[in-house]
């Protein structure tokens, strides 16, 4: 379900709509859990804190917090919180038709999981693959790991690639774009659920790489590029 369909009080909420089906399965019976321990006996009461640390992680790991996108012309903003893990130049890129620089992050279960636009631009395709969940730090995690490609092209007839990749614990990735959607800069789209990898990929004769190897990056509001044309 988009982020749309919801009511404009949750839409404001800093949690990802996305995990709103994890917290009614997980959620409610760990915070009656809770509480039905809480008015146990002491020292049993402090059992409490079982459930409590695990609500707590699962309403940490789907926070949406609230980001300030970039203004400045030409700028391409993270689309995922995380590391850098690979600045990969590409001879060739079949979606964009010539040499590509392939920016990936790792997304550890600690990092805010949901994903966003990089820049303004169109979806033209979409292909989804089944694969494996070998570790998203892995490079190899990238050509056998389930994933999610996403093909955009903006005003200018530019292209680029996201591509959204599970890792060793995620199970579920979660894309709510469709074939001919717009899209601006930072806008959310969807996340993965635990541990992952976010590649993505830019017309290297078109962009200048703005991060480094190691580097830590915030989806939305961290410039990693910009266009050079």
């Amino acid at each position: 379900m988009s982020a749309s369909h919801y009511p404009g009080w949750f839409a404001r909420l800093p949690f990802a709509p996305w995990g709103w089906r994890e917290l009614n399965l997980y959620g409610w019976p760990l915070l009656l859990a809770t509480v039905g321990m809480a008015f146990l006996p002491s020292p049993w009461c402090w059992l409490a804190i079982i459930p409590f640390t695990f609500l707590a992680l699962v309403v940490y790991f789907f926070r949406d917090p609230p980001r300030r996108i970039p203004t400045a012309p030409g700028s391409i903003v993270a689309p995922a919180d995380g590391k850098i893990v690979e600045i990969a130049r590409l001879d060739h890129d079949e979606f964009i038709g010539g040499p590509a620089v392939r920016i990936s992050v790792f997304l550890s279960v600690l990092n805010v999981h949901v994903n966003r636009a990089p820049t303004a631009g169109r979806v033209v395709e979409l292909k989804y693959r089944p694969g494996q969940f070998i570790s998203a730090t892995r490079p190899e995690a990238s050509l056998h790991n389930e994933s999610m490609w996403i093909g955009f092209e903006d005003e200018s007839k530019r292209r680029f690639t996201v591509r959204q990749i599970s890792g060793m614990l995620a199970r579920r990735i979660v894309c709510m774009l469709t074939a001919g959607q717009g899209v601006t800069r930072g806008e959310k789209f969807g996340m993965i659920k635990l541990g992952s990898r976010t590649e993505l990929t830019l017309p290297a004769t078109d962009v200048q790489v703005d991060v480094r190897l190691g580097d830590t990056v915030r989806a939305g509001c961290q410039i990693i590029a910009h266009w050079t044309t």
